[in-house]
Order: structure tokens, then C-alpha cells, then sequence
């Protein structure tokens, strides 16, 4: 620490680290390239999930969630899977196995919440930004970020809270 230049380097430095152990928001507690890093592995999580969702219901010819349960004439269960529109304008439904339905219907959870993570890594990513651009505006950036995963966590749970409740109901109706 010889010149002036290295002193302010060095104090900078100290103050980003001390705001960064006081942060509010727990992904500001990691240094800067490690939370990059988790947020890229989850966007590719979230995107491999969605794939193979999509990929599953093309191979199916839907979801568990659009199926059901349901009792044959003879009074026996089946365990089916629907797809809306994807072979024809009426869908088709399909019988599968009971554990390949409960996989089905597990998988048609997780992609909302895997999609969710996958809108908040990239939220946060663009974080530094977003707070650089909506400074004059009628909503600052830091209340529009906090306000859309707010948006984005609520509709999220509610949704996961739906399908939850209704694949819990289709198993006691399974017996």
C-alpha cells in the first residue's frame, strides 16, 4: 500500500465485504462468482427438468396430472395419463402402471418449482443491472425484484399447493 490508489482499492474492498456479511438477501452472503455459479447449475437444472418433462409427455402421450384414476366395469383400478392435443384434437388418454403414473404426476410437480428457481437464478443474475436501469422510474429496481419473486414464489406455491391436493386426492381414491 504505497500510493493513495491502492489505499482506496483496499478500502473498497473492505467495504464490499462488510456490506456483503450484513446482506439482507442470503444470496449476497456468497462472493460474487460462486452465487453466478449456483444460479447458472440451477437454470440447467430447470431446463433439463422441463426437457425431460417434455420429452416424458411426448413418449406417454400426456401426464398423470391429466389423467386419473379410474374404476373399470369390473370394479378394478386404472391408472391413466392424458395429453390435450398432443395426437389429436380430443387427446388420448393412455393406461400406465401405477408407479409409472406416480412418476408422471411427481414429475408434473416439480416443474413448477424447478421453473421458479430456474426465473429467480435468472432474476438474480440480472439483479446488478435491473438495479442500475430503474433508478428514475415510478418503481425502483430493487422493489421491482423483490416484488416479482414475491409474484413468482406465491403463484408458485399455490400452483405446487393445487397439484399436491389433487395427486393426495387421486391416491386415497386409489385406496
Amino acid at each position: 500500500m504505497n500510493s493513495p490508489s491502492d489505499k482506496a482499492v483496499a478500502d473498497g474492498l473492505t467495504s464490499i465485504r462488510v456490506a456483503t456479511d450484513d446482506a439482507l438477501c442470503p444470496v449476497d452472503r456468497l462472493p460474487r462468482r460462486q452465487r453466478n455459479k449456483l444460479c447458472i447449475r440451477i437454470i440447467l437444472v430447470g431446463l433439463v427438468n422441463f426437457l425431460a418433462y417434455t420429452l416424458g409427455y411426448a413418449a406417454l402421450g400426456g401426464d398423470a396430472h391429466n389423467g386419473g384414476v379410474v374404476k373399470r366395469p369390473d370394479g378394478t383400478l386404472a391408472y391413466v395419463v392424458r395429453g390435450h392435443f398432443i395426437r389429436d384434437l380430443s387427446g388420448r388418454e393412455r393406461e400406465v402402471s401405477r408407479r409409472l403414473w406416480i412418476y408422471s404426476y411427481v414429475h408434473s410437480i416439480s416443474v413448477p418449482i424447478t421453473s421458479a428457481a430456474l426465473v429467480i437464478s435468472m432474476l438474480v443474475l440480472a439483479r446488478p443491472h435491473i438495479i442500475a436501469t430503474m433508478r428514475d422510474g415510478w418503481i425502483k429496481g430493487p422493489t421491482f425484484i423483490a416484488s416479482f419473486s414475491t409474484i413468482v414464489i406465491v403463484g408458485t406455491l399455490f400452483v405446487v399447493g393445487l397439484f399436491i391436493w389433487e395427486f393426495v386426492q387421486q391416491l386415497a381414491r386409489a385406496g
